[in-house]
């Protein structure tokens, strides 16, 4: 199989072959410095193939080496900017291009409310020093020779978090990151980077010593039925069984028991937003903290499915495995309560697949069945506020008006209309990623028909009701409430 089709991207690729080298290393120890040899396999040289020279690009590789080992210790931010890969794009800013024609209206000059647009030798010329970048130029130019130009780290970021530092070097400011990893994703030259888990992960695969010291469960998103294409999620999980986990298990069953929770609790305040993605939560903590308390108290689906596994199996250990940069962050919070011991996406899982020979496409199918339809549409945008509409009926909830947040804009728009009272509707499902998490910024994929896949798996589901995984979440707090008496009794 060729790899290269696995990513949308070239940069994804070399992160890909950084975290393949670091995890065959772990277990066949190839390597005697990986801060040398590892960045001599990957750019063998003597010309460079990426950067200027071969010696940065060297560099490079042993920066991202360092991210995939953690990172910074220091820095709880699951995303940091490698500095020496950051130096190729434009600071930005409003931008004449040669395509002016030096027309006789000025209109780009008579809208600008700063007067920073003169008219020099027939030419439209900013002064940058009283530009505020409104715009208003670029859409006033009838030849559109007038462009807003923002480094793609910079664009990406919703929520302004990422500044231009005067060493030109990408700055991510934590107190306003929400962690979504957009930046990671858009950014050309693969400059900020999400920290890797991995070796945390594999730690805990090999202490369980094949699942006699402890069992190690894998908690997978409902969207990982759009990413690996080349194979069917049966035989994806009968590869996980192979790298060492001894069972997966749907978050989308975490989902189902999140639903449930929702409905109740939106029963008892009327105006509700979700708390499924941990970028959409620090968005509301972080920009509109007086309605932070219209954010569900109900956990995660991820954390709902550890929590449930941990019930059950106190002793466990569970490794998450998604889309989602912001997971790496949410699953040390102490809301989780310890439920999650580790996190792990979607590339690393390729990664991994790989550096331990598994060939997914050639092995047997083993069945997954944990969650409903509802649970499973969790992965896209929308699929939340289907979800509770439906379950609400069920459970003759009524009133419940839900609107789908889709992206960080979308979700500032109508978290405005709710700040002013001004929304119609009473439940609010928020995604921080365009089109929700089948587009995370740590999948192998991007695109419209990742959709289509999950609708398919939605659809596959066996249990069209989230009836079974109610019954199952309060099983096993009855079970947990009789073992704990037990106890105090002896």
């Amino acid at each position: 199989m060729d790899n290269k089709r696995l990513f949308d991207t070239a940069v994804q690729k070399l992160k890909y072959d950084v975290l393949k080298a670091l995890i065959r290393n772990e277990y066949e120890h190839c390597y005697d410095n990986i801060y040398i040899d590892i960045p001599k396999e990957i750019s063998p040289g003597p010309k460079a193939t990426m950067r200027c020279c071969i010696f940065k690009e060297r560099a490079i590789v042993q920066e991202r080496i360092k991210l995939a080992l953690g990172g910074t210790k220091g820095n709880p931010n699951a995303v940091e900017v490698i500095d020496i890969a950051c130096d190729e794009c434009p600071i930005g800013g409003i931008f004449v291009t040669p395509a002016c024609r030096g027309c006789l209206v000025h209109r780009c000059k008579e809208v600008c409310p700063k007067d920073a647009i003169q008219i020099i030798d027939h030419k439209a010329v900013v002064d940058k020093s009283k530009c505020i970048e409104c715009g208003k130029c670029t859409q006033a130019c009838p030849y559109g020779a007038i462009i807003a130009q923002k480094r793609p780290c910079v664009n990406s970021c919703k929520v302004k978090a990422i500044t231009v530092g005067e060493d030109r070097k990408a700055v991510i400011n934590n107190d306003k990151c929400i962690s979504c990893g957009a930046c990671v994703y858009q950014c050309p030259f693969g400059a900020v980077v999400d920290k890797s888990l991995i070796m945390e992960s594999i730690d805990i695969l090999k202490k369980s010593e094949n699942n006699t010291k402890y069992r190690v469960y894998a908690v997978i998103a409902p969207s990982i039925v759009s990413q690996f294409k080349y194979a069917r999620i049966e035989q994806v999980v009968t590869g996980m069984h192979k790298l060492g986990f001894h069972q997966v298990v749907e978050a989308a069953l975490g989902a189902d028991i999140t639903l449930y929770h929702e409905a109740e609790e939106w029963k008892e305040q009327g105006i509700l937003t979700t708390s499924c993605c941990p970028s959409f939560v620090m968005f509301v903590e972080k920009n509109f903290p007086e309605l932070a308390k219209y954010v569900s108290h109900s956990v995660s689906p991820m954390v709902e499915a550890a929590m449930l596994i941990k019930r059950t199996d106190p002793t466990g250990k569970v490794i998450f495995i998604g889309p989602c940069a912001s997971k790496k962050l949410e699953y040390k919070l102490p809301k989780t309560q310890g439920a999650i011991d580790s996190v792990l996406s979607f590339e690393e899982l390729q990664a991994f697949f790989d550096a331990r020979d598994v060939d997914v496409a050639s092995l047997e199918d083993t069945a997954l069945d944990n969650a409903s339809f509802y649970g499973r549409i969790f992965a896209k945008s929308g699929g939340i506020a289907q979800g509770i509409a439906e379950v609400a009926k069920e459970m003759g909830v009524e009133g419940v008006k839900p609107l789908a947040m889709n992206g960080i804009d979308e979700c500032r728009a109508a978290l405005m209309k709710l700040k002013f009272n001004r929304a119609t509707e009473n439940f609010f499902e928020g995604m921080a990623c365009d089109g929700g998490c089948l587009n995370g910024p740590l999948c192998l994929t991007h695109g419209p028909k990742n959709a289509i896949d999950v609708d398919k798996y939605g659809a596959q589901a066996k249990e069209k009701t989230i009836g079974n995984s109610v019954k199952l979440y309060k099983l096993s707090l009855g079970e947990s409430a009789g073992q704990a008496s037990e106890k105090k009794e002896n």
